[in-house]
């Protein structure tokens, strides 16, 4: 499970006017984030991924520390962002450039 303080705090923060949607966005958070066929701090590695392509500061911050929890190491953390930054850097030229997807790619 993930840094359940942060993420509470933020939905409290964010959902205090809507018992109802805070609840159902807890309850729905602590179900993806809980051990599953993905290892947890796996979990937490692509949360902070769509976090960073999305702007999310407070989830970057509250994800990363979430992760370091779970045995993130500085080391593991370099090379995350360095996929992070790779896939921000090819996936807009592909995309420009209208790449078709090969056909061993294709799912």
């Amino acid at each position: 499970m993930m840094n359940g303080a942060n993420h509470q705090m933020l939905s409290r923060r964010a959902l205090a006017h809507d018992s109802a949607s805070l609840r159902a966005t807890w309850e729905r958070l602590k179900d993806v984030m809980a051990p599953g066929a993905l290892d947890p701090l796996v979990k937490e590695l692509l949360y902070i991924a769509v976090s960073v392509t999305n702007g999310c500061d407070y989830c970057i911050h509250s994800n990363t520390a979430a992760a370091r929890a779970k045995g993130m190491t500085d080391a593991q953390y370099i090379e995350l962002l360095a996929v992070i930054g790779m896939a921000a850097q090819t996936n807009p030229l592909v995309t420009a450039m209208k790449v078709p997807v090969d056909k061993e790619f294709q799912v």
